[in-house]
């Protein structure tokens, strides 16, 4: 493969636990999200030629717990959770109560973003990643990675409601032959 892209997602918040969508709070790690980073430490132990994280404190933490950490780590923006605007801290089946069947792959979230701007973001750093060649480690957030993964194989935003991702886990996206390929997944 020319070019790997692994992916970490943070590891536990007390909202990630609790099923609440967490955008722009920016929450500290849990015990057990602490575990899980120092957990990862082990399993990233390659050479990589970059590392970008969110700047959000969840996914610095993840990434320095992971072994990553200094001024050889950079803060990407375009690496942001998906922005849930009127629903951030609540869970889905919230707001199911006032808008029946509700996902974030399917409707719309009032005073946050669209899928077709966390795509446009997830865009700038896949092109980012193929100009650079080699293999960069990106430590971000559970909907911008599985968005950021439809989007690597050439499918649509929410391609990614089909990519359940735990906290604490690793992904890989690669090439196959010359086709971008999902190579591992939630591991």
């Amino acid at each position: 493969m020319d070019e790997q892209v692994w992916l970490v997602r943070h590891g536990e918040t007390e909202w990630s636990r609790d099923g609440r969508h967490t955008s722009v709070t920016d929450l500290e790690l849990t015990a057990k999200g602490e575990q899980q980073g120092a957990a990862l430490r082990g399993r990233l132990e390659l050479a990589f030629d970059r590392v970008v994280t969110s700047p959000l404190a969840r996914a610095c933490a993840t990434a320095a717990l992971a072994g990553f950490a200094g001024p050889d780590v950079r803060v990407d923006d375009d690496l942001h959770e998906w922005c849930y605007g009127d629903y951030e801290g609540i869970t889905t089946a919230q707001i199911r109560e006032t808008v029946p069947g509700w996902t974030v792959w399917t409707h719309d979230v009032p005073g946050g973003e669209t899928g077709a701007q966390v795509a446009t973001r997830c865009d700038r750093v896949i092109a980012r990643c193929r100009s650079q060649r080699g293999r960069t480690l990106l430590v971000a957030h559970g909907h911008l990675l599985r968005v950021l993964a439809a989007r690597w194989v050439g499918e649509p935003f929410a391609f990614g409601r089909h990519l359940h991702l735990d906290t604490g886990t690793v992904s890989v996206l690669g090439e196959d032959r010359g086709a971008p390929v999902i190579a591992h997944w939630n591991a």
